[in-house]
């Protein structure tokens, strides 16, 4: 093996630590940018970033597009769904007034959801094992037990209304929806590219959404640091990573990972808000991470 065959190795290796940790980011940018802009605006900002930071890339790069309109039209679905859907429903949601403990229990379901689709309609070699069933719902019994203290106690001002419980809702169908879209649909290309195309359609929804917020968009150094960090961490780092991620592994592997955000968003709470890490939290995250490494164990039934 060659130097750069063994910097590769370990480069894939250790992208889904890579991914958790900047996706674990996401509440922590929402805390900060959150009280000083409409949802629906700063993600539309968000995106209009990204498209032109994508787009120098891969001018410099020279990167080629996709040749096909339907390669596009299939991007543009994930694009719709993984970011305007997800990230639109999920900031509304918290922006409602939800609590971060439970929309993360809430779109923390989707790796259940995902085996259960699997399981129904897909193939034989593509189906969910007992063994990663167990340690599915080992995993969604620690996301319980991380982020109870939350539900159980509540934060000052949180509440749950119809509305912002229907947008965590839709997020979370949208997040699964959208994972199982791209792993059966779209051609693997250059994550670039793709990227690109998909935040295009994203803003293409967002725009009329934000449009109809009465709420100014208020720049400060938190809401300018929460935009430069979703901008060049969550979406050039951890979209960028997803995508590689859903491409190379199996779906119902890859959406576990998203069992371990919640746990690690607790860790990075505790370091940089003092926000207090308890026994059950400590035992949560070990139940959590031994339930995806059930799943995520070479020798599963899903391909790979």
């Amino acid at each position: 093996m060659t130097t750069d065959d063994h910097a590769r190795a370990l480069l894939i290796r250790w992208m889904p630590a890579v991914f958790v940790l900047i996706w674990a980011t996401g509440f922590i940018v929402a805390r900060y940018g959150m009280p000083h802009a409409p949802p629906f605006t700063f993600l539309l900002y968000r995106y209009l970033l990204s498209i032109v930071c994508f787009g120098m890339w891969i001018a410099v790069a020279r990167v080629r597009w996709p040749q096909t309109g339907i390669e596009w039209l299939h991007l543009g679905a994930t694009g719709a769904l993984m970011h305007a859907g997800y990230l639109g429903g999920v900031w509304a949601a918290v922006k409602g007034g939800m609590g971060s403990g439970l929309s993360a229990l809430i779109v923390g379901i989707q790796p259940v959801l995902t085996a259960i689709w699997l399981s129904v309609t897909g193939t034989a070699a593509s189906r969910v094992s007992g063994r990663q069933w167990l340690g599915l719902l080992m995993g969604f019994g620690g996301l319980v037990l991380v982020v109870w203290r939350k539900l159980t106690q509540g934060q000052a001002g949180d509440h749950v209304t119809a509305v912002n419980l229907s947008w965590a809702v839709f997020a979370l169908l949208c997040i699964t929806a959208g994972t199982l879209y791209q792993k059966r649909f779209v051609k693997p290309c250059d994550v670039r590219t793709a990227n690109t195309i998909q935040l295009l359609a994203a803003a293409l929804v967002t725009i009329p959404l934000a449009l109809l917020e009465p709420e100014a968009f208020r720049w400060n150094a938190q809401s300018a640091g929460a935009m430069a960090w979703s901008v060049r961490g969550l979406t050039l780092g951890g979209s960028s990573l997803l995508y590689l991620l859903i491409q190379r592994g199996a779906a119902a592997s890859v959406t576990s990972l998203m069992y371990l955000v919640p746990p690690t968003t607790a860790v990075m709470a505790w370091l940089l808000f003092a926000e207090p890490v308890t026994l059950t939290t400590v035992i949560g995250i070990g139940i959590t991470a031994l339930g995806v490494g059930l799943v995520v164990r070479p020798g599963a039934a899903l391909n790979r």
